[in-house]
């Protein structure tokens, strides 16, 4: 069976790039012969005469220009292979894997990329799902950090590391006419329809307690694990929202939803989980860090 040997490779692309064996075998430090059998045995793999000889030097064949194609990919691959191994800066193009639960915010995820979208050399690929879907990626190594509104668990199989990136407030949010409902919170909530995040969610949880303690149920129409979802239901004006108001931001901007009840008790955290990876994406930490470092007030993070 015929193989790819990768010395042959980077020779083929050293000869494409001189179009020349003599200045090729110049740069390589080999003899002129020593490289032509090198090339005759990459054509005996490939099966396909890679040049042709030309007044000018050497030309590549069509079979020549799809290998370079190839072997130029390769190398490059080589290349980035062995400055992560290295711990060095990478060349060329960078990828960042990142993967958000459904029930986070969409506007914090826009605000934590925001960096790396504004990067010619990085192209970033988004994932979403639940959470125990997520983490499996993170522990597969197809992602590199998971964005959540919770943390997550940690033990001697999976010690994952959790960033609280922001943490912001959260409110009751309707359509104007709630407003002049005047409604009490909590003592005046009971029958009142409610739109919720689902039960994984902090802020549920806390809402329950609220409500219980003051022995009253709200009438709950609507539990959705989506927060762009749930920006739409409350713009239906049915019943209140229970979100942060930043998720809203631009409805109570043009007056098409208002905040009704603050909860100060509630308080919707934002993570970011990493693994204990000898060869993290140093992507990773510089969005991490800039989360940190305050460049970005909480409050403005976004929805």
């Amino acid at each position: 069976m015929p193989f790819l040997n990768y010395h042959h490779l980077r020779y083929f692309r050293a000869i494409s790039r001189e179009l020349s064996l003599t200045r090729a075998a110049e740069k390589l430090n080999l003899s002129p012969s020593a490289l032509s059998i090198q090339l005759k045995q990459l054509e005996g793999s490939l099966g396909h005469r890679l040049f042709e000889r030309s007044k000018g030097g050497l030309k590549l064949t069509e079979a020549g220009r799809l290998a370079l194609e190839y072997a130029e990919a390769i190398g490059r691959t080589g290349e980035e292979l062995m400055d992560v191994m290295q711990h060095r800066p990478r060349g060329g193009r960078q990828v960042l894997r990142v993967a958000a639960v459904a029930t986070l915010s969409r506007n914090f995820l826009l605000a934590f990329l925001r960096p790396a979208l504004h990067r010619p050399q990085v192209e970033v690929v988004v994932r979403s799902g639940s959470m125990r879907e997520l983490l499996l990626s993170l522990h597969a190594h197809q992602v590199d950090l998971v964005l959540s509104n919770q943390p997550a668990r940690r033990d001697a199989e999976t010690p994952w590391h959790c960033h609280l990136l922001a943490e912001q407030p959260v409110s009751l949010v309707g359509t104007p006419a709630w407003k002049q409902k005047r409604l009490r919170f909590p003592e005046g909530f009971a029958d009142v329809p409610v739109i919720l995040p689902s039960v994984e969610s902090n802020s549920r949880a806390g809402f329950d307690r609220l409500l219980a303690a003051a022995g009253v149920r709200p009438r709950v129409i609507a539990e959705v694990d989506d927060m762009a979802m749930l920006r739409l239901l409350a713009r239906e004006g049915e019943g209140l929202a229970l979100v942060p108001p930043v998720v809203v931001r631009d409805e109570i901007e043009r007056g098409e939803l208002v905040e009704t009840h603050r909860v100060p008790q509630l308080k919707e955290s934002f993570y970011a989980i990493t693994p204990s990876r000898r060869f993290p994406n140093p992507l990773v930490g510089e969005l991490v860090g800039a989360m940190n470092s305050g460049k970005r007030p909480t409050r403005r993070v976004g929805n």
